[in-house]
């Protein structure tokens, strides 16, 4: 059995630091251009140099998202864009378009193509087209079951196969939609990486030549959300996905924060390690299930991998995400002498709540807070400022990096 690679979203260098502090293997992350999340912070041509410097000093890869589907004004800048990919060690690149994927095998030949999900590869054939054309991997489309990824690695073994794991879901057949192009009157083209999330709104839905045929629909006086999936997590299928043949699971997430991509990142890092360690007697522990509550997520689904969807899979009252803990502080140091661990505050605090701190290592520390204290020593009743950092007397040494956090909700 292969080392499946955990790939995590980095959104912006800080996200990407997370990701390997958490325990990816690898991250995919975008340019200012030439990808599917433009309003993401995204990375500079200095700061891809950086992130692929910091990442090869750690043994780590960087894949970057060159996925949209361009007009021709996109393309005038491309040729140089590949090039310096190339020129600064990129590991890898995602392209959905077959002309951006002519120009790339062209101009950088040497450089991996991970042909993208947006390319919608849903069978053998196709991923024996990419692979004939010069392609490394193939990430595969949503719609694609456990059993046909089987089939298309038994067909197809000498190109790697990569799948999503977790995160929020598309409605559209692999990504590709026209919504925001509707209604924003072609000012948003999400297929240029300008999405207004057109699947997230309120809708009624009639069919007037169809009488007597209906959507299994819930809705009340706001309308529906018929086209609200829910979030993907296949965690408790970890080694069907092994079985399956795929070289490579992806968490989905470059619009989303750092609490949730250490949070998800650390999870599946345990449980890829618990998998390879000892197969036979794996099972998805509480202790990680619970984790994934705790972030900011829609309801759970299985998606398409071992069932087709139904109408269980979507989320018909309403388009807000549920999370049990707030993220409200991150550990920068921790002074052994004095017992203190030194946090930057993210969100408010005060002397006798309980929290906990995710480390990125570590286990999980629990402390009810007994004493805050200023830069200067001088003690406090609560943080309150931004960014303010503050000394707390947890009694255990915590690591750099760790996530404090509080529980705001309930496990349902």
């Amino acid at each position: 059995m292969g080392k499946m690679e955990l790939l995590a979203p980095a959104g912006s260098m800080d996200k990407m630091k997370m990701a390997f502090l958490y325990g990816a293997d690898a991250v995919y992350l975008g340019g200012k251009s030439f990808g599917l999340r433009a309003f993401s912070d995204n990375f500079s041509n200095e700061e891809l140099k950086e992130a692929v410097d910091y990442a090869h000093a750690r043994g780590k890869h960087i894949h970057v998202t060159v996925n949209i589907f361009p007009h021709n004004d996109d393309l005038k800048a491309l040729p140089d864009y590949l090039v310096y990919l190339r020129d600064i060690g990129v590991d890898a690149i995602l392209i959905a378009d077959p002309g951006i994927f002519a120009m790339a095998r062209q101009l950088v030949p040497d450089l991996p193509i991970h042909v993208s999900t947006q390319a919608n590869t849903t069978n053998w054939a196709s991923a024996k087209f990419w692979r004939d054309n010069g392609a490394s991997r193939v990430v595969m489309a949503r719609e694609v079951s456990l059993r046909d990824v089987k089939e298309i690695h038994a067909k197809v073994p000498d190109v790697e196969l990569e799948g999503f794991i977790h995160g929020a879901m598309c409605i559209s057949y692999s990504g590709r939609c026209l919504l925001s192009n509707y209604f924003t009157h072609g000012d948003r083209d999400s297929n240029r990486g300008e999405c207004v999330q057109c699947c997230r709104f309120k809708y009624n839905v009639v069919e007037e030549k169809r009488p007597g045929q209906y959507f299994p629909v819930v809705e009340d006086e706001r309308g529906t959300y018929i086209f609200n999936s829910k979030d993907l997590c296949l965690l408790p299928y970890l080694p069907d996905l092994y079985d399956a043949g795929l070289s490579s699971l992806k968490i989905e997430g470059r619009m989303k924060s750092i609490h949730y991509v250490a949070t998800v990142t650390k999870v599946y890092r345990q449980a890829f390690d618990a998998y390879e360690a000892d197969p036979e007697h794996f099972t998805a522990r509480q202790e990680w299930l619970d984790e994934l509550e705790k972030i900011s997520h829609r309801p759970y689904t299985k998606g398409f991998s071992v069932s087709r969807p139904t109408a269980a899979d979507q989320v018909y009252g309403q388009s807000s995400n549920t999370q049990t803990h707030d993220f409200i502080g991150l550990v920068k140091s921790y002074d052994d002498e004095k017992g203190l661990a030194w946090v930057e505050q993210r969100n408010y605090f005060k002397l006798g709540q309980t929290v906990e701190f995710l480390q990125p290592k570590g286990h999980l520390v629990r402390y009810t807070i007994d004493r805050i204290v200023d830069e200067e020593g001088q003690p406090l009743d609560a943080a309150r400022h931004a960014q303010q950092l503050v000394g707390l007397a947890v009694p255990e040494r915590l690591e750099p990096y760790s996530m404090m956090r509080r529980q705001v909700k309930a496990h349902v």
